[in-house]
């Protein structure tokens, strides 16, 4: 799917996302990685949303977001009831949808100015 938006008022933008792969800004990833609208953290581990531990989301939950988006890929797949119990523990919901779906999202709540980060989980290996 591709997105289009002109003139962000932040750093990173989405401007496509399928399940595949994720173009921020001008830079097209096939790994998974973490945005948020002032920072992209590149080599994220995680290559299956059900294998996710606690632990995976340490580097999201670092970025002091209000809400975290989860692009699970190009199906809506939830990760263990222990990954979304330690967001919850700190105050931080977890919303997951397709990679398509969470661009959209985090595009529309950066351009508000809420402290969204978004995770994509994508197939490719380690940045």
């Amino acid at each position: 799917m591709q997105l289009n938006l002109e003139h962000p008022d932040h750093e990173f933008f989405l401007r496509a996302a399928d399940g595949g792969s994720v173009r921020v800004n001008d830079r097209h990833l096939t790994a998974s990685f973490v945005l948020a609208p002032d920072r992209l953290i590149e080599g994220w581990p995680v290559r299956e949303v059900q294998a996710m531990t606690p632990e995976d989301l340490d580097a999201v939950l670092a970025l002091e977001p209000e809400v975290v988006l989860l692009g699970s890929g190009a199906a809506q797949v939830f990760p263990p009831a222990a990954v979304l119990a330690h967001g919850l523990r700190r105050g931080v919901g977890i919303e997951t949808m397709t990679n398509a779906a969470a661009a959209r999202t985090f595009n529309v709540l950066a351009g508000e100015g809420r402290r969204v980060v978004v995770a994509f989980v994508l197939p490719g290996p380690a940045a």
